[in-house]
């Protein structure tokens, strides 16, 4: 999801093509809306059932295809070909009620968002490749058209689609490293009311591609322990596209630099025995960058959007056991923290320190493998004061489900 937008009336923006490579890979992610954001600014970091279920805590295991996301070092570990697919559904409400009383809600709704994820091992060679594309932002929202929020948020939606191809170097049988670049697509789209007349709107929609780099590193000195890093650069994507102020103006040519952030993840997995698998990772994520966006085009002018946000970090704590070799079982707990001030809070990503508890349980076969995870995300209620507009003022409750399930083909 880009990062945290509000609505201004001299907004605009217009629709860029799809770069050819990003189309060619992520064309088929299109058809998918764009989940609802949880915490941590936009971020997504739930992109495979098994790291869910053990809280993402995943960084220092990361012995599936889905390592391309969460350390790419690791999928050294896998033999052969291997290939997994899975669906990440996503409901998240969020109850505001205001100091006078004002109650609104947004659309609660399953959405779907698809990850793909293909590893390559080389017989009897140290190298590992592989491609994932996957949705490492997202957001979509929507508190309606008559909403006591409605001048300042209604609805809005973000896509950020990757594919990631990535090289892992077994250097030493306790030590790999691997790297590739991320090729990003992103598109945006925002309403609002102006509050002028009864039905007036403003409303902004754009896109724009840009490339990046993820990197890990994974280290198993001792049978028992494994140490993993993983880091992903930070984006600048420059939304191109149309803003519309209706019915007081046309539509107007506009472009807005919004800055996705650097983020880092190190962890720690310890297996007291075969069995069991115990991981805990602090992941961080450098919102601090975000200061301003600034949209410029032909309709007053450039508008900055001032956001201060904060970097901050996410506690993720996981424990796996195996049963009978090839099923396995699995808890998790995360600590989110909110990244948003209150001074430039926005309902459109309404952001707070979020508790998420989680579960799930797989079978890991010759040729097959399946996973589902579940997560239930939760606030213990955000009280906003002294935001900038204070239309934005009150209390913000949240609750969010999600399932992801995958299987994988071994070959």
């Amino acid at each position: 999801m880009v990062e945290k937008i509000t609505f201004n009336r001299s907004l605009p923006i217009r629709r860029a093509p799809l770069a050819g490579a990003a189309a060619a890979v992520c064309g088929s992610l299109l058809l998918c809306q764009p989940p609802h954001v949880e915490a941590v600014g936009f971020r997504l970091p739930n992109q495979d059932p098994e790291a869910i279920a053990r809280g993402n805590a995943f960084t220092a295991t990361a012995d599936n295809p889905s390592a391309i996301y969460y350390n790419p070092a690791g999928i050294t570990q896998l033999k052969g070909q291997s290939l997994s697919a899975g669906i990440y559904l996503i409901s998240a409400s969020t109850e505001f009620t205001s100091s006078t009383g004002a109650k609104a809600e947004t659309d609660s709704s399953f959405q779907p968002v698809p990850q793909l994820y293909y590893v390559n091992s080389v017989e009897n060679r140290p190298f590992s490749f592989g491609l994932g594309v996957y949705a490492p932002y997202g957001l979509a929202i929507d508190w309606g058209k008559d909403s006591p929020l409605k001048t300042i948020a209604q609805s809005g939606d973000l896509l950020y689609l990757t594919a990631n191809p990535v090289v892992a170097w077994q250097i030493n049988p306790t030590l790999s490293i691997g790297a590739g670049p991320t090729i990003n697509y992103s598109k945006a789209h925002f309403k609002r009311a102006i509050g002028l007349t009864p039905n007036d709107q403003f409303k902004f929609e754009g896109d724009d591609t840009d490339f990046g780099f993820n990197a890990g590193l994974q280290w198993k000195p001792l049978e028992q322990w494994a140490f993993g890093l993983n880091y992903r650069s930070a984006t600048t994507l420059d939304y191109e596209g149309e803003s519309e102020a209706k019915p007081y103006a046309k539509p107007t040519d506009t472009h807005a630099a919004i800055k996705f952030p650097q983020s880092a993840a190190f962890g720690i997995s310890f297996r007291p025995a075969e069995e069991w698998n115990l991981e805990f990772d602090i992941d961080w994520t450098d919102w601090n960058t975000l200061d301003k966006i600034v949209f410029q085009g032909n309709t007053g002018g450039p508008t900055p959007l001032t956001l201060d946000y904060r970097s901050s970090l996410m506690y993720e704590f996981g424990i796996t056991r195996k049963f009978c070799e090839k099923w396995f079982a699995s808890v998790g707990y995360i600590y989110s923290e909110n990244s948003s001030p209150d001074k430039n809070f926005n309902p459109l990503i309404p952001d707070s320190d979020l508790h998420l508890v989680s579960a799930g349980f797989g079978r890991k076969g010759v040729r097959w493998d399946w996973a589902i995870g579940y997560t239930c995300a939760f606030n213990l209620d955000r009280k906003v004061t002294g935001s900038s507009s204070g239309l934005a003022d009150g209390t913000y409750s949240t609750l969010n489900h999600a399932i992801n399930i995958s299987t994988t083909l071994k070959f």
